[in-house]
């Protein structure tokens, strides 16, 4: 039996999927039940701090496999720079004969893949064919995984979306927009969407969190005419969030390119109606017109009607909230998903500190 875990990620409160996750990890004593040294490695702020946070995580690292020597890492990565930030963490475990958890976030691996140079390919196939488990964020990134590494032990995990507590009576007219402020996530289709709708809905309003190109956004709501009805929160943490979902009566997410996005999850589980688009795995959580609305990228027209559907009809808007909160209870509820990586823990030989919750067998190599 192996008797620690090294575990990678961001810092609290850092922007992205990785700390949100860990945070609810955390929140549903993951940590307590089993032998866990949480080491950060990277995060947000100035240059200097984050030199300096990825220096202070290096050394931990080293320390800890040095000391432990026969260890279960897990890390959580993305694509990009911080794939190539967290391989040589990788191939140190990979050295020392450590089993490695590859715990994917972000739907843009294959265009990853697809940008990167032969030999970089070469790498990637590597690591994800040398770690004892990769777990993806949808079934569409097992897919993709299979697809250029066919001996990686791939498997779907659903991230853990805490379910909160809200009661929700009749909502003002507001629309949450929870993303980077960038083309690419739909902003400015939204923000046309948004103009179109005054008509119907003169008191609508939108409020965007998240940070990006605040001064282009604010620009061309300017120009539209709806700047007295688009507000800037910036990123928020995890309680602005949640006062900000609390009081919106539709969520929308009319990106361009997506993995499993978090915050879409966060929305449906707060019982926010949802639109976004059929992109990357959003179709696998939203059934059009059950559990929330989908809408093409670019679809000015429709997302506005989608909308203007879910402001001026209350019922509909509950109902497809309470759908979507369903869907996320019985998928994504910490008491769904965490137990999943509990037993890929157990299946690597990690003992645990005390019981695990509702422990489940998971054979890694079917997952292959």
């Amino acid at each position: 039996m192996i008797s620690k875990l090294l575990m990678l990620g961001a810092a609290p409160e850092t922007r992205g999927s990785i700390a949100t996750v860990v945070d609810v990890y955390r929140a549903n004593g993951l940590f307590k039940r089993w032998p866990i040294t949480y080491v950060a490695t990277h995060g947000d702020g100035a240059a200097s701090q984050r030199a300096s946070l990825a220096l202070k995580g290096a050394g931990e690292f080293a320390s800890l496999l040095a000391q432990h020597r026969r260890v279960v890492l897990h890390v959580h990565t993305g694509p990009y720079a911080s794939f190539w930030r967290d391989s040589a963490y990788i191939l140190a475990a990979i050295a020392a004969r450590c089993p490695v958890i590859l715990h994917l976030h972000g739907g843009d691996f294959d265009r990853f893949y697809d940008a990167s140079s032969t030999p970089s390919r070469s790498a990637i196939r590597f690591l994800l064919e040398h770690s004892a488990c990769v777990i993806a964020p949808s079934q569409r990134v097992v897919s993709w995984i299979r697809s250029v590494a066919a001996n990686a032990r791939a498997l779907a995990l659903p991230h853990p979306i805490a379910i909160p507590q809200i009661e929700r009576g009749a909502q003002p007219n507001l629309i949450v927009f929870l993303g980077r402020l960038e083309a690419a996530k739909g902003i400015f289709d939204l923000l046309d969407a948004v103009a179109q709708l005054r008509d119907a809905v003169p008191d609508v309003r939108l409020a965007c969190a998240g940070d990006g190109d605040r001064i282009g956004v604010a620009r061309y709501a300017e120009r539209l005419g709806i700047s007295d009805a688009v507000k800037f929160t910036g990123w928020i943490g995890p309680s602005g969030k949640r006062a900000l979902l609390e009081s919106a009566a539709a969520y929308a997410l009319p990106s361009y390119a997506e993995g499993m996005p978090v915050s879409l999850l966060e929305a449906m589980a707060a019982g926010v109606p949802a639109i976004a688009s059929p992109v990357g795995a959003i179709p696998e959580v939203v059934v059009d017109g059950v559990s929330g609305f989908l809408a093409a990228p670019g679809d000015v027209a429709t997302l506005s009607r989608l909308l203007r559907k879910l402001l001026l009809d209350h019922e509909l808007g509950a109902r497809i909230g309470a759908a979507g909160r369903e869907t996320v209870r019985l998928r994504f509820s910490p008491e769904r998903a965490i137990p999943q990586l509990e037993a890929i823990y157990a299946e690597l030989g990690l003992r645990a500190n005390a019981e695990p919750v509702r422990p489940i067998h998971v054979d890694l190599k079917k997952a292959a």
